[in-house]
Formats: structure tokens, C-alpha cells, sequence
């Protein structure tokens, strides 16, 4: 018999992981992000920059989740990033570079806070954050791209980190 929310065995769970979103303005990925995060339970979606779709576009795709999951809009991923750090935050960016480690193979080595930062669809975490970050993993990809959905990528590297801090 296949279970639904109210039938099925997960137990809820928050975990100390923020998400930064710099500049991501998809807004079917903006509602796949809501999504995202209430199934990891995570603390906090913020979401950074001047255009920040959260209208119908972003609903048809988040199933209301927006309605449950923290988040906050603010202009600058750089200040909020600084802010998190400066409370002991461990800063991880999901990018690919020439200095980044596999997530396949990265380990947390402490149970502080996280915050996962991700970037544009189009030009990915900004240079300043890179530099600001403790870590910067990425995802093996096997195939012909070299990169995949934003929302994909964080579904794959929150499953990652929560798996961790279990």
C-alpha cells in the first residue's frame, strides 16, 4: 500500500542549515527550493537580490510549502553570508572551481550550523562569496554537462548534509 503524509512513518526533524540563494529568480525553481527545504527540514531559505519572484509562478510549483518553511528576502548575499559567519557558521558553497572537492567524498567535521550557498542558474555562487566560503564542494557529473538545475543540485546536496548530521 503506498503511504501518504498522513499514513507515512518520517518523523520530523529541523536541521541547523540555512540556505542562501544568491540571485536565484527561477520561480518554478524558487517553489522547487520551498519544497526542497521542508523535505530536508532545514532552518532557513534566504533568498538574495532585487528580483525575487514570489508570486503565482512560484506557487504552482512550491504546493504551498512557502506557508511553512522560514525564509526571508533580503538584497545581499555577501551581508548575510558575513552575518552567519560571524556567528559560527560554517559557510559551504555548491560550485564547481578549480579548488572544490567532491560532495561524494566531503565530510562534515563538525555538527555547527550550515549555511549551503548556491548561486544564479545562469553565472552560479559570485567570486566574493567563494572567497568568504570555509568550503566549496561540488557534484561529480558523468556525463556530457557539467552542471545541472539549481534545485536539483541542492536536493542531492541536502540529502548530503542532512545525512550527516543525523
Amino acid at each position: 500500500m503506498q503511504l501518504n503524509y498522513y499514513t507515512s512513518k518520517f518523523r520530523k526533524h529541523q536541521f541547523p542549515i540555512t540556505l542562501i540563494c544568491d540571485n536565484v529568480t527561477n520561480a518554478p525553481n524558487i517553489g522547487s527550493l520551498f519544497r526542497i527545504a521542508d523535505a530536508f527540514g532545514i532552518e532557513k531559505v534566504v533568498f538574495c537580490g532585487e528580483h525575487i519572484p514570489l508570486g503565482r509562478k512560484m506557487t504552482k510549483t512550491s504546493r504551498a510549502t512557502e506557508n511553512y518553511v522560514n525564509y526571508e528576502v533580503v538584497p545581499s548575499a555577501l551581508e548575510i553570508a558575513q552575518t552567519l559567519k560571524s556567528k559560527n557558521y560554517q559557510l559551504i558553497a555548491l560550485e564547481i572551481t578549480s579548488e572544490s572537492q567532491s560532495l561524494h567524498n566531503y565530510q562534515l567535521t563538525s555538527k555547527q550550523p550550515l549555511a549551503i550557498i548556491i548561486g544564479d542558474e545562469i553565472h552560479g555562487v559570485s567570486d566574493e562569496l567563494l572567497q568568504l566560503c570555509d568550503t566549496v564542494v561540488h557534484i561529480e557529473m558523468f556525463g556530457n554537462n557539467s552542471s545541472m538545475n539549481v534545485a536539483q543540485a541542492t536536493s542531492i546536496a541536502l540529502y548530503e548534509f542532512t545525512k550527516q548530521l543525523l
